[in-house]
């Protein structure tokens, strides 16, 4: 077995390798954290594995401090409030991370049962360190999948070397590595990878799909808006791809294809709609409907007056701002629609769609978000564009590899300045929730990060527990700071 493994691993190209061991050696970074939505999202699959039922309050009990200070009274019991009229308490996050987590939590556990039966103590209550590993371990290589997929994507368009670049530069550019390794119980990673796998199984099959293909299709667009609501918007590529088969289908005169295309079409919609049964049961549990979420109802989001240019350049949690590179990638996709019209406009559209959702929801910012944590499921799209761009301005220099070196130099600018951004955020250098002063972000790069990372990454990899609880602390304190008039 390891000899096979050994034989696919030589046969890849010279660029997945260097991204599997790029992922082998940043496993390690993988943080067995259950924290704050986490706590939401984790107890779907808890539940489920370990009480076979969709009682959260031992969840809620087990979260951390800040998350149980507003839901739980003094006695340590979830408040009255937080109760549906089913009698569950709330619960707005998705189930699809629990979807997808499940291979992993179910092989801790029956590894938990068996290590229990010849005489462990570990606990088989999903609470406990194996159970939480594994959630971190498929949250991390889920977040590579949807990277790594991404890559494959690009380099249909573009040279393989551009589509490497990009990348890794997006893993380390963006708000990426935050949701994939140091907030595994966050929904975000999982989300990347859902719609990667959307959109690479889109293209594979856009020179006509069989029954089966458009079932396929629909069943991953069905777990990709189990795991986000936002990815809804994603499902315009599927809109527009549409509008012009039925466009060019009259144009030819080829009207009688089009009734097929249409029961296609209707047999994508069918299939999704089965595959996202997971989250209306849930719902149905929960609140005692389907079709409520427990967010903000849509009807009260910011429609006619969206804040399009606050989640693009606010200092609190602005796209630009936060993850400057992301603009570089946002020309590329209207480059992309410029040199593949067929492809990139229907992403290109996706993405406009999928940016106008999150500019018109109430809470745009992410409230507790390092950069802006929505668009963490555009990654794919975010690689595809830099490396489109790449390609372009290379074909403006004679020197393959003189362009290569610039860019490689420049990209490993952003990446360097977005770890230390990590780092200030995740340490509560600079606040988690709210605007930042940039003069004190700029401050810190320079003076304060340089001389501690070094040190608190020894603590992170091996003196983690410790480092959690104080991180917890200084959040906690914040959040007082910040609710004190």
């Amino acid at each position: 077995m390891i000899a096979t493994l050994l034989d696919k691993f030589r046969s890849t190209t010279f660029a997945e390798r260097t991204l599997l061991v790029l992922f082998a050696v940043t496993v390690p970074l993988a943080n067995p954290w259950v924290r704050g939505d986490g706590v939401g999202y984790y107890a779907y699959a808890r539940s489920l594995l370990i009480q076979h039922n969709l009682d959260f309050v031992p969840d809620y009990q087990h979260a951390n401090t800040s998350f149980r200070e507003g839901r739980l009274d003094e006695s340590g019991e979830p408040k009255a409030d937080l109760r549906t009229p089913t009698g569950h308490l709330e619960n707005h996050f998705t189930i699809g991370p629990a979807i997808l987590w499940s291979p992993f939590l179910i092989l801790a556990h029956v590894a938990v049962l068996v290590a229990r039966a010849i005489g462990s103590n570990v606990s088989a209550d999903g609470f406990s360190a194996p159970y939480r590993s594994a959630m971190a371990f498929g949250t991390a290589l889920y977040g590579f999948l949807g990277l790594f997929l991404a890559f494959r994507i690009a380099k249909r368009f573009v040279e393989e070397r551009w589509a490497l670049l990009a990348a890794v530069a997006i893993w380390w550019g963006s708000s990426v590595p935050v949701y994939m390794y140091f907030n595994p119980s966050w929904s975000h990673a999982h989300s990347a990878f859902a719609v990667a796998l959307f959109l690479w199984y889109w293209l594979k099959t856009t020179d006509g799909r069989t029954t089966g293909q458009w079932i396929l299709l629909g069943a991953i667009a069905g777990l990709m808006l189990n795991v986000y609501y936002a990815n809804v918007m994603i499902l315009t590529i599927v809109a527009i791809e549409a509008v012009l088969v039925f466009r060019e289908a009259i144009r030819a005169g080829r009207t009688s294809v089009i009734p097929g295309f249409l029961g296609a079409y209707i047999l994508f919609g069918i299939t999704l709609l089965i595959c996202f049964l997971p989250t209306l049961i849930s719902k149905q549990v929960v609140y005692g409907s389907p079709l409520e979420t427990g967010y903000i109802p849509i009807n009260l989001w910011s429609w006619k007056s969206p804040y399009l240019l606050q989640v693009l350049f606010s200092s609190n949690h602005g796209l630009f701002l936060w993850t400057p590179l992301l603009l570089l990638s946002v020309i590329g996709i209207f480059l992309f629609w410029r040199k593949i019209p067929r492809i990139g406009g229907p992403v290109l559209f996706a993405a406009l769609a999928f940016y106008y959702f999150i500019a018109a929801y109430p809470d745009w910012a992410g409230i507790s978000s390092f950069g802006n944590r929505f668009f963490v499921s555009l990654t794919a799209f975010f690689v595809i564009g830099l490396a489109v761009l790449l390609e372009k301005v290379a074909s403006f220099v004679s020197s393959r590899k003189a362009v290569t070196i610039g860019a490689s130099m420049i990209l490993a600018c952003f990446a360097f300045w977005n770890i230390g951004l990590m780092f200030q955020w995740g340490a509560h250098l600079i606040p988690a929730r709210g605007a930042v002063s940039w003069a004190e972000v700029a401050n810190n790069q320079f003076h304060v990060v340089p001389v501690q990372i070094v040190g608190q990454l020894r603590h992170y990899l091996f003196r983690r527990k410790e480092m959690m609880q104080n991180i917890e602390q200084r959040d906690v304190q914040q959040l007082k700071e910040q609710a004190t008039p």
